[in-house]
């Protein structure tokens, strides 16, 4: 038995030739989902659609285009129209705000979340039309806890948190539901200068409650349970994933007697 009944539901994946993306098309692919994937490298995504078979296909996508967006929708439209959409393509270009340039800072909101808006109004069309449906965006900590020299990232993800929210508000009488996850520190082809360094590695992991960094499945895990049936009273939500990490402010306090 599919647990979180997903066998034969199209799930679609944005930025899914990164380390989450592949986590999460691998989640679905493996609950029975037909699996979209969506993502500039046009190359790795027929790589992985290879391998995640069960009519799961790719299509070079930047989401920053919105003729990109209408042509992979009209596709997904084409196959019988998207039951899950998982926002989660996302760019950083880092800087302090004293001198982002307003290229990088648009740039950044117009991947980050204009793009995220742009995808649920395409790929939620159907969802609409049916009646049901679920979005999933990526968001992240960096949207409640200020991340700083990151130019606009904090600020995108606290608007796509909130972006999230008003689509569960608007969408949610219509049998769409919209939701969040926010990772923490995660472990991923891109991120993965800052483990190799053994010293740098365990200060990280000295900072997470639960001592150790979280890989790209534990994100896609919290993902496949929002995505499915077994969440269909759970709408306008933030699902934290850092190991308690952003819990933890008041645990750094020095106090007389007390070692974490």
């Amino acid at each position: 038995m599919n647990w979180l009944q997903l066998d034969g539901k199209i799930a679609v994946v944005t930025g899914a030739a990164g380390g989450i993306g592949q986590a999460l098309a691998r989640a679905f692919a493996d609950q029975g989902a037909r699996v979209v994937l969506l993502d500039r490298d046009a190359v790795a995504l027929d790589a992985l659609a290879g391998e995640l078979g069960n009519g799961a296909f790719g299509m070079a996508c930047d989401i920053a285009r919105t003729e990109d967006i209408a042509a992979a929708a009209a596709r997904v439209e084409a196959e019988g129209g998207a039951d899950v959409l998982v926002n989660n393509a996302a760019i950083l270009r880092p800087g302090p705000l004293e001198s982002v340039a307003e290229a990088d800072w648009s740039a950044m909101l117009r991947i980050n979340l204009t793009g995220y808006l742009m995808m649920s109004q395409a790929f939620g069309k159907a969802m609409l039309a049916r009646g049901q449906g679920a979005l999933v965006h990526i968001a992240s900590i960096a949207g409640t806890q200020p991340q700083p020299a990151s130019g606009a990232y904090s600020a995108s993800k606290a608007a796509t948190l909130m972006m999230s929210r008003q689509l569960s508000q608007e969408w949610g009488p219509r049998g769409v539901r919209s939701n969040c996850v926010s990772p923490g520190l995660v472990r991923t082809p891109l991120s993965e200068a800052f483990y190799t360094d053994p010293e740098t590695k365990a200060r990280r992991e000295a900072m997470v409650p639960l001592h150790r960094i979280a890989t790209p499945e534990d994100m896609a895990d919290v993902a496949l349970f929002l995505a499915s049936p077994r969440a269909s009273y759970v709408t306008g939500q933030d699902i934290v994933v850092d190991g308690g990490l952003s819990q933890s402010l008041m645990g750094l306090v020095p106090r007389p007697g007390y070692s974490a």
